[in-house]
């Protein structure tokens, strides 16, 4: 099985925060687990960031290692280290799916995002983002800066 994320979904959240997780993403973060195994819950990891930041970036546990490898590599104490540091590990939580699919949406990150009660998931390769369906909808209508062909052509680049 294909171990990327794909697809776009619109889910409710309920009064407690809890949303379903697309069945299809839950496979990649089976998959992507090192712990899970079946009948197990698998783990990920949701970066929310500060203010500016407005979506939840959700990271395969296999993908956090590998940006948490990146991160150490960097001469510790250096302003570039802290401010990785801080974005991926203070301003993360680690979250479970539970056995009927879903993750709770705690309060702080509903409250961020302005979410009431529906939420847009959106497949981001090896990550997957959580928006407010209205703040995903804006960014899609603004204009790229660079046409969709030079960014593809220039993605061994960086």
């Amino acid at each position: 099985m294909d171990e990327s994320f794909r697809g776009e979904f619109h889910l409710k959240v309920d009064g407690k925060g809890r949303v379903s997780i697309p069945a299809d993403f839950r496979r990649v973060l089976e998959l992507s687990d090192p712990n899970w195994s079946p009948g197990q819950r698998p783990s990920f990891v949701i970066v929310f960031g500060d203010e500016q930041r407005h979506f939840l970036e959700c990271f395969t546990m296999k993908a956090i290692a590998e940006v948490e490898a990146k991160i150490a590599r960097i001469p510790r104490g250096t302003p570039r280290r802290r401010k990785l540091e801080r974005c991926i590990s203070s301003l993360s939580q680690k979250c479970e799916v539970d056995n009927e699919g879903r993750i709770v949406l705690a309060q702080r990150l509903r409250d961020k995002l302005g979410l009431e009660t529906e939420v847009l998931f959106a497949a981001t390769l090896d990550t997957f983002q959580i928006w407010k369906k209205e703040t995903y909808l804006a960014e899609l209508d603004a204009p790229l800066e660079d046409d969709f062909l030079s960014l593809l052509d220039s993605a061994d680049e960086g």
